[in-house]
């Protein structure tokens, strides 16, 4: 996993992978995603989202849509087996989620497939009551520490 310090820059789109129960509002989403992007100590110039990311069966969830639209982002629903083939690579699993969904992470998984083959996080789930979101880069995005 990558930790941004003061004297890191960052080149490249940052994935938002979101997981959240039903009836989730959109509030509590786009306060999740700030949240996450203040930990990760991104400088303004570095808050190059591409994207946010959450599982197909989350489609009809208008809390996502509501929070996609009011942080101008656009919303990317992830097929399960593409969520499947990254959970080898997730840092954070929850035995709830896997009996619930057969998948040990919903937001990691999302944020490193929607990134694509190479992708790593740059920041693990973190979650409130009801959602949950994890930042991945894409293998082409550079981190690289000023001298």
């Amino acid at each position: 996993m990558d930790r941004l310090t003061p004297d890191a820059l960052l080149f490249g789109p940052v994935f938002v992978g979101l997981g959240c129960r039903r009836g989730c509002g959109w509030e509590e989403i786009a306060g999740l995603v700030a949240a996450a992007f203040d930990e990760a100590a991104l400088p303004d110039a570095a808050r190059q989202l591409a994207a946010l990311a959450a599982p197909m069966m989350k489609a009809d969830e208008a809390g996502l849509a509501e929070a996609a639209r009011a942080l101008g982002l656009p919303l990317r629903f992830i097929e399960e087996d593409a969520m499947l083939a990254v959970q080898d690579r997730v840092h954070t699993r929850s035995s709830t989620v896997l009996a619930a969904v057969g998948l040990a992470s919903v937001a990691e998984a999302a944020a490193l497939a929607a990134a694509g083959p190479g992708s790593r996080l740059l920041l693990p789930r973190r979650s409130t009551p009801r959602a949950t979101v994890a930042l991945a880069l894409p293998a082409v995005a550079l981190l690289e520490t000023r001298s």
